[in-house]
Formats: structure tokens, C-alpha cells, sequence
């Protein structure tokens, strides 16, 4: 069955950095675009980033353009987010997306950016 699972969140200081990383399984994932999105409590999930199969391409909301870096390692079935100046309103849930025949998520991994 398809898993998604994230992992690397934590707590750190305003300008901190973390990297998160999701893997995957159940599927052929480097046949797949993935996503990283974050859920903040009280808010609406929001899109962060989003990655080309082959990882050639990759996009990014304008919250986190340039402090935040997708990446994917097809060989490992891992996708990742590198986290860089990190800043209090970047404190959210961070979940792993994949649309394959349907949606799938991952359960999320906690970042709190705070002093």
C-alpha cells in the first residue's frame, strides 16, 4: 500500500534551518510530481512547494521562495525540504503530498520556529 511518511521537524530559533524528508513507498515514485504542503493551527492547508518527477523542476509559494529548497532522491523514494531562515509564521504541520490514481498524504511532521 502507498506510505508516505515525513520526518526531521522539530523546534528551532527564528533563522534557523531544518530538513525535512518524506519516503515513500507502495508506489513507483520516481514516475511521480510530489508536494510539500504545511497546515498552521486555525488555518487553511497551504501549498509550499511542488517537484517534477524527474526533479528537474520545481516550484514554490512566495511565502517560502528562496529560503526553501525541494529536492527528491529517486533512488532512495525520498523527497525533501530544506528549511533555511526559518521564521515563526513558517510554524505549521508539514505534510507530503502524492496524486497518483487518487490523492495520498502523509500524517505530518511538526516544525515551531520560536525563540
Amino acid at each position: 500500500q502507498v506510505q508516505l511518511v515525513e520526518s526531521g521537524g522539530g523546534w528551532v530559533q527564528p533563522g534557523g534551518s531544518l530538513r525535512l524528508s518524506c519516503a515513500a513507498s507502495g508506489f513507483t515514485f520516481g514516475n511521480y510530481a510530489m508536494r510539500w504542503y504545511r497546515q498552521a493551527p486555525g488555518k487553511q492547508r497551504e501549498w509550499v512547494a511542488s517537484i517534477s518527477s524527474t526533479g528537474d523542476t520545481s516550484n514554490y509559494a512566495d511565502s517560502v521562495k528562496g529560503r526553501f529548497t525541494i529536492s527528491r532522491d529517486n533512488a532512495k523514494n525520498t523527497m525533501y525540504l530544506q528549511m533555511n531562515s526559518l521564521k515563526p509564521e513558517d510554524t505549521a504541520v508539514y505534510l507530503c503530498f502524492a496524486r497518483l490514481y487518487r490523492d495520498y498524504w502523509g500524517q505530518g511532521t511538526q516544525v515551531t520556529v520560536s525563540s
